[in-house]
């Protein structure tokens, strides 16, 4: 039996810590909201972000993030990525060296642009680092649909260890060596479902989806390969699986924030009455501002920034793209 922590009860984190505590696996969850530590303790299920999904009895929730990581020798993180930095930073120093440490977020820091791999390098050195990224609705794996993901880190062993952690006969889990690209793909991916979410707002049909999915893969890909990922990556579980997944599926936030801008609701009031966090958003402009550092020019997530956050009519970004000089799709 191995001693897990999980840091962070949204939805992704509860499913996760419940699939390894259905392994026979020693979990304990914290969670930031009383209620849910109450209600996983007490009736086994966490109605406020997996609601109707009854949890094994042995999971158990914490309200001290650091009486939660004491002693565990696998560290997940699935917080937000714009309180990963501080959560991780509270706990650091009760984790001990060497632990596997897996970061289930998808986001990129705004402030700092940093990929979650990099937070973790500053804040958790001692932890051996994997991210764990693919096509995966939360509530999909809590019924045990089949689901496949790839455990990325730097370190072999470190990919194999969290491969092993998590398989199951429904999860399945690849290994993979490429961090930056497993990270990238799986954050900005988000923010072309929010784009996904406004052509289907504005009745727009398949045409438009297809070219709008093909070329906003286009675009992760370009950035990833100069940050330095692999391309092939872009064409995987963590790129072009979790796309297709993000863009077309009912169950997607990103998605739901896309229709709701379509239909002339603002952000602000999607943030106000949501408790689930659109990662897309933030992430629209992180990718615009690694865009700019990198060199790379990525028209799609600039268009859903400008939505997002400077006011553009949803309406007006589709003929603004579809308008732009010509260009060869390839040319060699």
């Amino acid at each position: 039996m191995t001693a897990i922590a999980v840091l962070g009860a949204g939805s992704w984190g509860t499913t996760l810590g419940n699939l390894l505590a259905r392994k026979g696996q020693a979990v304990r969850l914290w969670a930031f909201e009383t209620e849910v530590v109450e209600t996983i303790n007490r009736a086994h299920e966490n109605p406020l972000f997996l609601p109707g999904f009854p949890l094994c009895a042995s999971l158990r929730a914490y309200a001290d993030p650091v009486e939660a990581v004491r002693g565990a020798e696998v560290v997940v993180s699935s917080s937000p990525s714009h309180v990963t930095r501080s959560v991780v930073r509270g706990v650091a120093a009760a984790v001990a060296p060497g632990a596997l440490v897996v970061s289930a977020t998808k986001g990129i820091e705004t402030d700092t642009l940093a990929l979650m791999s990099q937070v973790f390098a500053e804040c958790l050195p001692q932890g051996r680092f994997v991210a764990l990224s693919g096509p995966s609705f939360a509530i999909e794996v809590a019924q045990s649909q089949p689901t496949a993901v790839v455990a990325a880190a730097s370190e072999p062993s470190a990919a194999h260890d969290a491969q092993r952690l998590f398989a199951t006969p429904a999860f399945r889990v690849y290994s993979g060596s490429d961090v930056i690209g497993v990270e990238l793909a799986g954050a900005l991916k988000n923010v072309i479902a929010v784009a996904a979410g406004i052509l289907e707002g504005l009745g727009l049909g398949h045409n438009p989806r297809a070219a709008l999915i093909t070329r906003g893969l286009a675009e992760i890909t370009r950035l990833g390969v100069a940050m330095g990922a692999d391309p092939l990556t872009f064409a995987g579980l963590a790129g072009m699986g979790d796309l297709v997944l993000t863009t077309t599926g009912s169950l997607s936030r990103n998605r739901a924030l896309g229709l709701a801008l379509a239909s002339g609701e603002s952000l602000e009031h999607h943030r106000r009455t949501h408790r689930t966090v659109a990662e897309g958003a933030n992430t629209s402009r992180a990718g615009v501002a690694l865009g700019r550092r990198h060199g790379v020019e990525l028209p799609i997530i600039q268009k859903v920034s400008e939505v997002l956050f400077e006011g553009k009519p949803a309406r007006d970004a589709v003929p603004e793209l579809m308008e732009r000089e010509l260009k060869a799709e390839q040319w060699r």
